[in-house]
């Protein structure tokens, strides 16, 4: 049985006979807040995106429902789901819906209490369906998302990594930190190394794989650096489809590059440490505010020996939050992919948005 993850009246019929209609297909790749910035992007652009969400996390609602209910965390995906409903009164209510979260009142115990809604829509589907990917399909049927939602792998995974701190004498200190959420802060206790997920050789989703196959862009980030777009390079199976896919590839940095997780680092330092753990990839453009690169020429050079051609464009919603503005991104990503264009005759080896 096939599904329709976009609402009826608004995503037109695909061409007969295999033929293409000229919009672009996108899987996007990242988890939680970073992703949904570009989702929400996409949306306005195309209707054809794949949204590949990572599967690790273990806290929060999605940390008790993995743990309680052996299932893939949820949170991230429903994330993803609702930044694809649409801007209309039944694409607002869902999206709203999705995220409602519940809290006990003062002093109860309750069951409930701090998980999202949506969560537990997402898990009552794959229990009924024991599909997790028919379980967010269906799920996207009733929100009208415009494109669709898979897993990164169809097992939860567990991401762990190396915190060096230098100790007394100057000696190098290693601790092993295990779990998304402790991983997601430890950079601010030393410098993040030797990230792994677990089990090594967990299968990747299958139809993600054919996604990112069958893609004209394949976009990784925003999000957390490590917790969030590095698990997808980390994982065999995905990193050979992003190494090995005809589609360009793009990497949406960050709008605040000194967090808890990256403590120290330069948005440079990000581009290396996507060399070090997929030496293979090639890039084709780096999307970047100028606001968050502090040696413009250092950053240019690290995002060279990825193979990548830097775009600069302010894509923040401004005032001294770390936040995109889907507009001004959206903006960002329809020239991005029209300087890779042959048919486009503005079409421009180099861009830079002001």
């Amino acid at each position: 049985m096939s599904f329709m993850t976009g609402q009826m009246p608004l995503v037109p019929p695909k061409p007969s006979g295999g033929e293409r209609d000229g919009t672009v297909r996108v899987a996007a790749l990242g988890g939680g807040h970073g992703l949904s910035a570009s989702l929400a992007a996409l949306r306005r652009l195309t209707t054809e995106i794949t949204a590949i969400v990572t599967v690790a996390d273990d806290g929060g609602s999605s940390g008790r429902l993995r743990r309680e209910l052996d299932v893939l965390p949820p949170g991230d995906l429903r994330m993803a789901l609702a930044a694809l409903c649409d801007d209309t009164d039944w694409g607002r209510t869902w999206r709203d819906v999705m995220q409602h979260r519940f809290t006990s009142k003062k002093d109860s115990e309750g069951s409930l209490d701090n998980h999202a809604l949506g969560n537990l829509l997402i898990v009552t589907l794959w229990e009924l369906l024991g599909d997790p990917v028919a379980g967010l399909r269906w799920a996207g049927a009733l929100l009208g998302a415009r494109g669709q939602v898979l897993p990164m792998s169809t097992v939860p995974l567990t991401i762990s990594g190396e915190v060096l701190t230098q100790g007394d004498n100057d000696t190098l200190m290693r601790r092993r930190v295990v779990g998304q959420a402790e991983l997601a802060v430890a950079g601010h206790r030393g410098i993040v190394n030797g990230v792994e997920l677990s089990p090594s050789d967990a299968p990747a989703c299958r139809e993600a794989l054919e996604a990112i196959e069958l893609a004209d862009w394949v976009i990784l980030g925003p999000g957390s650096w490590y917790t969030s777009v590095l698990p997808h390079l980390l994982l065999p199976e995905m990193r050979e489809a992003i190494e090995g896919t005809t589609a360009r590839r793009l990497l949406t940095m960050n709008l605040a590059t000194d967090t808890k997780e990256t403590f120290g680092m330069d948005a440079a330092d990000h581009l290396d440490v996507i060399a070090r753990y997929a030496p293979d990839l090639r890039l084709d453009a780096v999307l970047a505010d100028p606001s968050s690169i502090d040696d413009v020429q250092r950053f240019r050079d690290a995002a060279a020996r990825l193979g990548a051609r830097c775009f600069f464009g302010k894509v923040g919603v401004g005032a001294g939050r770390a936040v995109h503005a889907p507009l001004r991104l959206a903006t960002a990503y329809q020239d991005v992919f029209s300087s890779f264009d042959p048919n486009d005759p503005s079409s421009e080896e180099h861009k830079t948005w002001h």
